[in-house]
């Protein structure tokens, strides 16, 4: 059989297609969310519809591709948070810096506040970010700082809820104006002789998964291009 002499330029143009499309979809994602029409992003890349199905045949897998490095960097907020030796301080420096990138970034906004099947990496961020809540509100409910009635499945929908607010929020009132809400937010979870009891029964982890469903992102039938 003879040498295919041009086998090794097919891939490295294979391996610079699918970097332009990581690159695209990116911008694309932050600028837009993940609602954005694929058929944008590969015009952005530089490249056909097809060659994009041939690299990432879902969504979800292009979406994984970009993210997984952004998402680890969540992940990373999360440890040093478990780490700090004052159990709110790390709920707000955690809290922080995950609200400032819900901010500036559509995309990531989409993928942290709601839930989106086959994302891979996305399911390693919600976990350990519920395993973080975990821990910190354990441990802040342990040496009194937070009340003892809030659940972690609370506290996730009302961070979920306000941050699907913070885009808007950014582009009407300024990119930093989400700290008064999270911070007023934040300060409902204070153990507090003042407090009412919480009504109603808390959501349960099915529940939360519903309802974060429910909060998008929302896709109409795509057509062939998205």
């Amino acid at each position: 059989m003879a040498d295919d002499s041009t086998a090794p330029v097919r891939r490295r143009d294979a391996r610079r297609n699918r970097e332009l499309l990581v690159e695209a979809a990116h911008e694309v994602f932050t600028e837009q969310g993940l609602e954005a029409p694929l058929d944008v992003i590969a015009r952005r890349a530089g490249v056909g519809n097809a060659t994009l199905y041939r690299h990432f045949p879902s969504r979800a897998a292009l979406v994984d591709a970009v993210f997984r490095d952004p998402l680890a960097g969540t992940m990373a907020a999360g440890e040093q948070a478990r780490a700090a030796a004052d159990p709110w301080e790390g709920l707000v420096g955690y809290t922080e810096a995950v609200f400032a990138v819900l901010a500036t970034d559509r995309g990531t906004n989409d993928l942290m506040t709601t839930h989106l099947e086959g994302v891979e990496s996305l399911q390693a961020v919600h976990a350990h970010n519920r395993a973080t809540m975990e821990v910190l509100l354990r441990r802040g409910r342990d040496e009194g700082s937070i009340r003892a009635d809030v659940t972690t499945e609370d506290v996730l929908f009302a961070l979920a809820a306000l941050g699907r607010a913070v885009p808007s929020l950014a582009a009407a009132a300024g990119p930093e104006t989400w700290r008064r809400p999270l911070a007023l937010l934040l300060d409902g979870l204070r153990a507090s002789s003042a407090v009412a009891p919480l009504p109603s029964p808390a959501l349960t982890a099915d529940e939360l998964g519903d309802v974060l469903q429910g909060l998008g992102p929302h896709r109409p039938p795509r057509s062939s291009t998205g």
